[in-house]
């Protein structure tokens, strides 16, 4: 699993679309930063990067990779290894090479201009972001025989996660305004790994003006401490079962 996991690495790291990736985000964040003298104005800019960019470019590129190397994986399977291993070392290569571009190319300028908690914890999100949506690309790639059928749902995906649900969220909100919604909305925001990154990095600024709604309601109702714990362990969820449904899908698969 190892080997396979490395060549995976190893021909990402040489692949120009992840190194413009990386020069980009640099680019970015270091823009960002120096807009402005207070860091924390960078970090909010550098915010919705995150919550956008790193997961529309995690569920794109993870699902073209996926599907580029067709020959590839079909190849490993006529060898004598388990299905299971060969499907978690391309997910593990994949995350880890993309995780390397967001590390360098956010962290860098993070280090520089915002060397505290509030840094390494956006940091940490994006890099979490990184791995939850390789893992739901995964699952489309492994679920889709089709290629421009598999890049039209992922792309349908993430701006369902990224643009639609908090509408209708709100719509939601608005229409039940006159029942307690708070423990509903705090189980609804779960559903949204993207939400769950927004809330856990905000919960860390204590920014309550720009803080939104649910981002409100986990403060209330968990506590700034507790809720950062449940938005982290929910996002560690949204890693585990799409990736846990495309092991099985992969296994029953006939390729």
């Amino acid at each position: 699993m190892g080997k396979i996991s490395k060549y995976v690495i190893l021909d990402l790291i040489r692949n120009r679309i992840v190194l413009s990736y990386l020069v980009v985000l640099l680019a970015i964040s270091f823009s960002l930063f120096n807009l402005d003298s207070n860091p924390v104005k960078g970090i909010l800019g550098l915010l919705n990067i995150s919550l956008l960019i790193v997961p529309l470019v995690s569920i794109i590129f993870g699902t073209i990779y996926y599907y580029n190397s067709a020959e590839f994986i079909e190849l490993l399977l006529t060898m004598p290894i388990k299905r299971k291993q060969i499907i978690i070392s391309v997910y593990a290569g994949l995350a880890v090479a993309l995780s390397v571009a967001v590390l360098l190319g956010m962290g860098i300028p993070i280090l520089i201009y915002s060397p505290n908690a509030t840094g390494l914890t956006l940091l940490i999100v994006s890099i979490a972001l990184t791995w939850v949506f390789v893992s739901i690309a995964m699952l489309a790639s492994v679920l889709t025989r089709d290629k421009a059928k598999g890049i039209g749902v992922v792309i349908l995906l993430w701006l369902y996660f990224g643009l639609i649900y908090d509408g209708l969220l709100l719509l939601i909100l608005f229409t039940f305004s006159d029942y307690p919604m708070e423990k509903s909305m705090v189980a609804l925001s779960a559903l949204n790994p993207i939400d769950l990154g927004r809330i856990y990095i905000l919960l860390q600024l204590d920014i309550s003006a720009i803080m939104g709604y649910t981002g409100a309601i986990y403060r209330d109702f968990l506590g700034s401490s507790i809720g950062m714990v449940f938005a982290f362990a929910m996002l560690f969820v949204w890693i585990i079962i799409p990736l846990l449904l495309c092991i099985r899908r992969f296994n029953r698969k006939d390729i």
